[in-house]
């Protein structure tokens, strides 16, 4: 599986385990990158003036020097531009030495229109940010508009958190080996890598195997073998139940938005709870969702005693306050006592998240409890900092360290919202979502998310592969719809995404 995420100190366990195995040695690989560079080079600009190579001093500068020989012996006109001389005895000084083009200081880098910059700068293992001679490369690069590759990673663009270190290159293509880091995909780094081209340099899967990576992009193949099918037999509470929470008379529409988007995921039914002086405004809105007064814990004790619902949405429209707080921590508790074929999951959102912003700790200790169900959060950067302060407040802390963290504190699955919305698990898994939509940035759409993770759950998927999934569907509609979008759309925009899931998930079972 190619959707694995490698840190920077990952990815150079990577090359020295690679190098180990053989047969590449250290500038094996490095000739390998540099190929790779050159060749989508010579291919995109064809017709550039002149190629002008930045080399920093390490392993990123030696991948520079090998483009430059290669671009050179291509009958392409290369200057080099250096930003000090390679570690003596290094693959880069090696590399440096058998260059044909001789090195000009970086200081006195200049360019012209109609040339094109190679950035092997840096790349991904940068920690501070950059200055000197090597920002006001970047800035000369800038004004003159001039298109730029990136080897690995632009350079000032931190390959750990997808920071901007002081200043960094946009790259209109960005080259980098064996695996993505989470550099490529976090904001704002991914904004400045342009296109991103994966290059194989001899780094097999069993290498990546080794390191165990607990990162990943956020793509089909992480999740659709979990995906939920139906079989020739199903019927529709073999399909899973899922509730939804209603906010009263004026404040219905979201909960609706979720439960039409669980329906549509493939829950067999679903149920919307309301309070009874919203009930005649739900019923003259809905059709085959069913719906049920709930105006008390008994009222919703009942109900699951009854018809043993699958998992639960609480939080879109409900309303801030003690009524959300003890709904939830009463779904957690009915997990607990009904497991032999109790509730899978609860989806807080929205408004159930808010109302623990004051004893975030009263959620976290309920999702820890002996067989409660799992615990999905949606929280977007606000909510996150009501119920995880400290670690919103971290700036060292990436986006996604951050989520992991959360995850561990509160046990749940956090799916940390955003254009580069982050899914982290508890024990440390974690998937960073890259086919986020404009068009979603609209109201209602993040119910209509909650309602598709709870139909995933109900339908026993589990819950990061759940939330992961609903994730990724969600985007992918917003965009084949595109512009005019509305919250009330993503519903049924949702039907082809599912259908070609469902149809690829039963054509791998023959």
């Amino acid at each position: 599986m190619s959707n694995e995420l490698l840190s920077p100190a990952e990815m150079a366990e990577a090359d020295r385990l690679a190098i180990a195995a053989g047969p590449l040695d250290g500038f094996g690989l490095m000739r390998c990158a540099g190929e790779a560079v050159a060749a989508v080079v010579l291919a995109r600009y064809p017709q550039a003036s002149r190629v002008h190579v930045l080399c920093g001093p390490g392993n990123n500068g030696g991948d520079g020097y090998v483009v430059a020989g290669i671009l050179r012996d291509s009958a392409v006109d290369v200057l080099v531009w250096a930003s000090g001389p390679p570690r003596a005895g290094s693959d880069a000084a090696l590399a440096a030495s058998q260059c044909p083009v001789k090195p000009r200081p970086l200081a006195e880098f200049v360019a012209e229109t109609g040339s094109i910059v190679v950035d092997a700068l840096y790349g991904a293992g940068l920690s501070k940010p950059l200055a000197g001679d090597a920002a006001s490369a970047i800035d000369r690069a800038t004004e003159l508009g001039l298109p730029v590759v990136a080897v690995d990673l632009p350079s000032g663009v931190s390959g750990a958190s997808g920071e901007v270190l002081g200043r960094a290159f946009r790259a209109m293509v960005t080259v980098t080996f064996a695996r993505k880091k989470p550099g490529h995909l976090l904001l704002p780094g991914r904004q400045m890598c342009g296109e991103i081209v994966l290059a194989d340099i001899g780094i097999g899967d069993g290498i990546i195997a080794r390191l165990e990576p607990r990162t990943f992009e956020n793509t089909p193949p992480l999740w659709v073998g979990k995906f939920p099918v139906p079989a020739v037999d199903a019927h529709k509470y073999k399909r899973g139940h899922v509730v939804v929470f209603s906010g009263g008379p004026s404040a219905t529409g979201a909960a609706r938005l979720s439960a039409l988007a669980a329906a549509r995921s493939g829950a067999g039914a679903v149920t919307v709870l309301s309070p009874a002086n919203a009930m005649q405004v739900n019923a003259a809105h809905l059709t085959s969702i069913m719906l049920r007064k709930a105006d008390t814990l008994a009222d919703m004790q009942d109900f699951i005693g009854e018809r043993r619902p699958s998992a639960f949405a609480l939080g879109p429209g409900f309303g801030v306050g003690e009524k959300a707080r003890d709904f939830a921590l009463a779904v957690l508790s009915a997990g607990r006592q009904s497991a032999a074929g109790g509730i899978d999951g609860l989806v807080l959102d929205a408004d159930g998240i808010t109302s623990f912003r004051d004893a975030p700790e009263l959620l976290f200790e309920a999702s820890r409890l002996p067989d409660a169900p799992a615990l999905v959060l949606t929280p977007h950067e606000g909510e996150f900092a009501r119920l995880f302060a400290d670690i919103a407040g971290d700036k060292i802390l990436s986006k996604l360290a951050r989520a992991r963290a959360a995850a561990e504190r509160a046990n749940a699955v956090i799916l940390y919202k955003g254009a580069d919305t982050v899914i982290a698990a508890p024990g440390g898994r974690a998937a960073i979502n890259r086919n986020g939509a404009p068009w979603l940035a609209t109201a209602g759409s993040g119910d209509v998310l909650a309602g598709i993770i709870a139909g995933l759950l109900a339908q026993g998927m589990p819950a990061f592969e759940a939330a992961c999934a609903a994730v990724w569907i969600h985007a992918e509609a917003g965009s084949h719809f595109g512009p005019g979008l509305i919250a009330e759309d993503l519903p049924s925009a949702l039907v082809p995404v599912l259908r070609e899931l469902v149809d690829s998930g039963i054509r791998a079972a023959r």
